[in-house]
C-alpha cells in the first residue's frame, strides 16, 4: 500500500493532503486535482482579489446595481443566511469590515467611537438577497466568506479525492480537516488540538476515521493590552471580541458543519454548551483557565490526553 503526503500553501495557511492507496501515481493525480480545486475556490471567493465574485459584490455596495451569482455562490450565500438564523444573528458574513478598525498586527484597541461608526454597516438582514441576485444597500458594506471558506474548500477537495476512488486519507487546510477515510490498516488518523496558550504544543488529540474537525479559538489572531486578550472573533452586536472560551473544537460529518458550529459556539459565549447540545454536536470546549468540557458522547469525539 502506497502512502503520500502533499504540503502546500493556500488561503494564507499551511496545508496538507495525506493519502494511502495502491498506486502512488493515482494518489499524486488525485491530490493535484484537489489542490487545483482549493486554489480555484480561493481565487473565486478571496476578498483580496479584485476579480473575485466577493469583490464584485462589495464594489457594487451602495449602488442600485445587484449582482447575479452562479449556483455555487448562491449555495454559499444561502448557507450564510442559514448560519445567521441559526446563530441568532451572531454569525454574519457582513462583519469582515471590522478589520478596518481591529488591526491585530498593530495591537491597538479601537475607540468606542470607531466601533460605533462601523456598526451600522454590519447586518445580513440589511442585504438584498433573493436566491439569485445580491446587493449591499449601504456604501462601505462588504461580505466575506472567510468564516467558512477553508472548510468548504476542504470538503470539496475531499470529494474530488473520493471521486478518484481513493478511500484512505485526509485534507488539512490550516487546521480545518476533512477525513476521507481511515488508514489502510483500518485505524483512524490522529490529530492534535492546539494548546491555546502554548503555541506549537498539543493539548489533546483526537482520532478520526471519517468526517470533519474544526477548531475556533482566541489564539488564532489576537493581541494583549493592559492584561486583556483581544481576539479576532467579534460580537457583531457590540464590535468587541468574545472572551468566554479559549477554543471550541467540533467533529461533524463535514468540515463545513464542524467549522460553522465551532465558530457559532465561540460567539455564543456563556450559552455555547447549550447551543452545541441543542445541535447534538460532538465537541470539546476549553476555557481560558484550560478546563476541558465535553459535549456529546466520547465515541464520535474520542479525545486522548
Amino acid at each position: 500500500m502506497a502512502s503520500a503526503g502533499f504540503d502546500f500553501q493556500a488561503m494564507s495557511s499551511s496545508c496538507q493532503i495525506r493519502l494511502e492507496g495502491r498506486d502512488e501515481t493515482d494518489l499524486s493525480a488525485a491530490a493535484e486535482r484537489a489542490i487545483k480545486e482549493i486554489r480555484r475556490i480561493e481565487r473565486k471567493y478571496s476578498r483580496y482579489r479584485s476579480d473575485s465574485i466577493v469583490s464584485t459584490i462589495n464594489q457594487a455596495a451602495g449602488s442600485r446595481t445587484s449582482v447575479r451569482v452562479d449556483k455555487e455562490t448562491a449555495g454559499l450565500l444561502g448557507f450564510a443566511s442559514q448560519l445567521h438564523q441559526m446563530s441568532d444573528g451572531l454569525f454574519d458574513v457582513t462583519s469582515g469590515i471590522f478589520r478596518n478598525i481591529w488591526n491585530f498586527k498593530a495591537g491597538k484597541v479601537p475607540s468606542q467611537e470607531q466601533i460605533d461608526a462601523v456598526l451600522p454597516l454590519i447586518g445580513w438582514s440589511k442585504v438584498n438577497w433573493d436566491g439569485e441576485r445580491i446587493s449591499l444597500p449601504l456604501s462601505g458594506m462588504e461580505i466575506d466568506f472567510g468564516g467558512f471558506g477553508k472548510e468548504y474548500a476542504a470538503d470539496r477537495a475531499a470529494t474530488i479525492i473520493q471521486e478518484a476512488g481513493i478511500q484512505h486519507g485526509f485534507v488539512n487546510l490550516g487546521g480545518d480537516l476533512r477525513v476521507i477515510g481511515p488508514r489502510s490498516t483500518g485505524q483512524g488518523w490522529r490529530f492534535g488540538i492546539q494548546h491555546p496558550r502554548d503555541d506549537g504544543q498539543v493539548l489533546v488529540s483526537v482520532e478520526l476515521a471519517a468526517g470533519g474537525l474544526a477548531t475556533s479559538g482566541d489564539y488564532e489572531r489576537y493581541f494583549e493590552a493592559d492584561g486583556r486578550r483581544y481576539c479576532h472573533i467579534l460580537d457583531v452586536r457590540t464590535g468587541w471580541p468574545v472572551n468566554c472560551w479559549a477554543s471550541v473544537s467540533v467533529v461533524a460529518p463535514a468540515c463545513l458543519a464542524a467549522g460553522a458550529l465551532s465558530t457559532i459556539a465561540m460567539l455564543k459565549q456563556k450559552v455555547a454548551r447549550d447551543f452545541l447540545e441543542d445541535q447534538a454536536a460532538s465537541a470539546l470546549l476549553i476555557s481560558p483557565d484550560l478546563a476541558l468540557q465535553y459535549v456529546g458522547s466520547e465515541k464520535p469525539f474520542p479525545l486522548m490526553l
